[in-house]
């Protein structure tokens, strides 16, 4: 629509420019003739005049020349006469003139000085402009005096406005009329074809159509790149009937990498028609108002990273919380809406909280005493009752919306996602026990001991063990799990299945290290040292990087700590090394986050002011979200990745680092508290809190031969692409609905 706007609006602009010259032109042409004509019409009517005044002036006639005068006077234009004698004194003057001719008496000397007829232009008030005419009375080729006529020339004027408003009228309705045309134009015989030829394209790349259905309808100014598009439309069928055909193929070889093709298949083979329902309190896409225009974004969440590709590949539901300000205005009247927005493969629903709801359930049961309780940061739980209640009336609507989803789905598969729900796989069970439930937690499961200080504890672990299948990351989780369990509820725990049984009901406790989409990582991606970087002012020949929430699990003051170490113990780097923090701002709402957020910016500021020289400074920090796009192509530029999590389920960060560096080259430094070390053997695996160990770790990424790098890579990359998002998402359904 802007396009055709300024499309529209240019070629306006340039008629307009045309019509205006030639307006102009026309308005100085009509001029020109009024006035001549009015001129010569005024030097007629004085000489004509002047036979029957000169003789009464010469007798002093004063009352025949008074007569005269009158007789003529308000005749058409002309308003009065008047006759001065050869001194420049007014003589007689026609009855009812307007105005004071003492005020205009100029040009009735200059023409007796140059013995010669004048006439101007003049502003008259009251009366607009007015064309005084002055022919000077001889006797014996002697001046006597003069003769001057007022003339009406506002006319003029007036027929100049009515060009420029007939002229204005008609531009205006050319326009109107050209609008529209290049409207119809643009939407008949060219947006409609383009349309129909990128829903073609859209639908070909989807795997939607059928076969006879990839022929592009043919348009006369799209032939070409119709033909073009329907034989490449064709050549991706069969290559999408190959890669299916491979995907089945591959489902029975343990060893074979997983795919998006494979995922698709196994969930076909497996699950047949059975829908997939997924419930997370973060939403995949977030609809936000920016300058009166309604944007997406992806929010920066390992959960969404990982989630978001198996939902592409299966299709499903995805039930969310609508937090975004403009989220309403972009679902239907049962608030859902198709996503990914420019290529659509499942359903987002979104379900809507009260303030209220959020402050106790999100901000406050959920962030202030579960995440610090789950992830042992040196954070003290803060538990409330209000809090709880909240959290028990948000799990149970959330509850109630998904019944009303599966009311009529036999055997539905519902993955509840996240420590937001811990409630709800039993509140599923207890009216539905036909649904396969499974509940993944995304983050560190404490210790028994930890975990005894929640008031609420039973509650909690009653309501996971609704579940069928509880997936945690390491099999560290696990073992905590059935040791709280064992500690806190009646339950009986097979150790041998990893089982527990509780009130009739088998749960099993399964570990299932959550990884990324390996082929997300970088074909088509820009080369390293990008303009991006430029963007940011580095220019330093060794890059590290970062990429986190601002959260203070993730260690970043423990990461800036140890950078301003390796600068004070190793100089030499100085000007030589950036570190770039990219840190999104998070949870805002909540009083701990708004602390670490300065916190973060101080300390920033203070190593920046100890070390800064001219235009180097040794911290870049950016707390504005950045795509994947924008993210890859800063992997790939980084000569080191830092990822100090001071307690993390696994992090996908340093997947992610390790699938964007096909290059093989790069290191990654990787908190041993994350369940990320466990998989990537290939890093330099660090205690966070020693300052010490980052900087000997970043000196030793920055001087290691490139084969060592190589080596490294490589088998962290083996590692990532063998144990994909995929194949994750592949183990977990299956063990959810007992396939396996």
């Amino acid at each position: 629509m802007k396009q055709l706007l300024t499309i529209i609006a240019g070629v306006v602009v340039i008629v307009s420019m045309v019509v205006f010259v030639f307006t102009l032109r026309q308005v100085r042409e009509e001029e020109a003739s009024l006035t001549d004509d009015l001129e010569r019409r005024t030097a007629l009517l004085a000489d004509s005049l002047k036979e029957s005044v000169r003789p009464s002036y010469l007798s002093n006639a004063t009352s025949t020349i008074q007569s005269v005068l009158d007789k003529f006077a308000n005749r058409g234009r002309l308003l009065g006469l008047a006759v001065y004698d050869d001194d420049g004194d007014l003589f007689s003057v026609s009855a009812d003139l307007p105005f004071n001719l003492s005020d205009y008496a100029a040009v009735p000397k200059q023409a007796m000085d140059a013995d010669s007829a004048k006439g101007d232009f003049l502003e008259v008030q009251d009366n607009g402009k007015v064309y005084i005419f002055a022919a000077p009375l001889h006797q014996d080729e002697k001046i006597i005096g003069v003769l001057v006529l007022y003339q009406r020339a506002d006319y003029i004027d007036a027929a100049k406005r009515q060009i420029w408003k007939t002229n204005l009228i008609r531009l205006l309705i050319q326009a109107l009329l050209f609008s529209i045309a290049v409207i119809l134009i643009l939407r008949w015989i060219i947006f409609r074809p383009i349309i129909t030829i990128v829903d073609t394209i859209r639908q070909a790349r989807a795997g939607k159509v059928a076969e006879g259905a990839y022929t592009v309808k043919s348009h006369s100014f799209f032939r070409p790149i119709a033909s073009e598009i329907s034989k490449m439309s064709k050549s991706l069928l069969l290559a999408r009937t190959a890669a299916r055909e491979e995907a089945r193929l591959r489902l029975e070889k343990i060893d074979s990498p997983w795919t998006e093709e494979r995922l698709k298949e196994f969930i076909k083979s497996y699950l047949k028609d059975r829908k997939i329902f997924v419930v997370s309190n973060r939403e995949p896409y977030i609809h936000k108002k920016i300058k009166n225009e309604i944007q997406y974004t992806v929010p920066a969440s390992g959960m969404v990273t990982a989630l978001e590709p198996i939902m592409e590949a299966c299709g499903g539901l995805w039930m969310a919380h609508g937090s975004g300000d403009a989220d309403k205005l972009t679902v239907d009247k049962n608030s859902k809406l198709a996503v990914p927005p420019e290529e659509p493969k499942y359903t987002l629903k979104r379900l809507w909280l009260t303030d209220q709801e959020v402050k106790g359930y999100y901000i406050g049961f959920s962030n202030e005493a579960l995440w610090p309780l789950c992830h042992m940061a040196h954070t003290r739980p803060i538990f409330r009752k209000e809090d709880w209640i909240e959290y028990r009336k948000v799990n149970g609507k959330f509850t109630q919306t998904l019944l009303s989803e599966i009311k009529d789905t036999r055997r539905p598969v519902i993955l509840v996602q996240d420590y937001h729900f811990a409630l709800l796989p039993e509140m599923i069970k207890k009216s539905r026990p036909d649904a396969e439930v499974g509940l993944f937690w995304h983050v560190p499961w404490p210790h028994a001991e930890s975990f005894s200080i929640c008031p609420w504890r039973k509650e909690i672990l009653g309501g996971m063990l609704g579940a069928d299948v509880i997936g945690f990351h390491i099999q560290q989780y696990c073992n905590n799990f059935l040791e709280t369990v064992g500690k806190e509820i009646e339950s009986i725990a097979d150790l041998e299945k990893f089982a527990i049984y509780h009130k009739g009901h088998t749960t099993y406790i399964k570990s299932f290290p959550i990884s990324v989409a390996f082929t997300a990582g970088a074909d088509g991606i820009p080369e390293p040292k990008s303009s991006l970087l430029e963007d940011m002012g580095i220019k330093t020949k060794y890059l590290g990087v970062g990429v986190d929430r601002l959260d203070y699990t993730k260690g970043i003051l423990e990461r800036m700590r140890g950078v301003e170490f390796f600068f004070d113990i190793y100089p030499a780097y100085k000007k030589q090394f950036t570190f770039l923090q990219i840190a999104p701002q998070t949870r805002k709402a909540v009083e701990k986050y708004r602390q670490f957020n300065d916190d973060v910016t101080r300390e920033a500021e203070r190593i920046n002011k100890k070390f800064q020289d001219n235009d180097w400074q040794p911290i870049v920090l950016l707390k504005e979200h950045y795509t994947h796009e924008k993210i890859y192509p800063l992997y790939r530029s980084a000569d080191v990745c830092l990822v100090t999590s001071l307690s993390d389920g696994m992090n996908l960060v340093a997947k992610e680092f390790i699938a964007a560096r096909n290059d093989e080259s790069g290191v990654l430094i990787l908190s041993k508290f994350t369940g990320a070390s466990r998989d990537l053997t290939g890093a330099i695996v660090i205690n966070p809190y020693s300052a010490e160990e980052t900087a000997d770790a970043i000196y030793q990424s920055l001087t290691m031969p490139p084969a060592e790098q190589r080596r490294r890579m490589k088998k962290m990359r083996d590692s990532v692409k063998n144990y994909n998002v995929y194949r994750w998402a592949a183990e977990f359904i299956r063990a959810v609905t007992s396939l396996g």
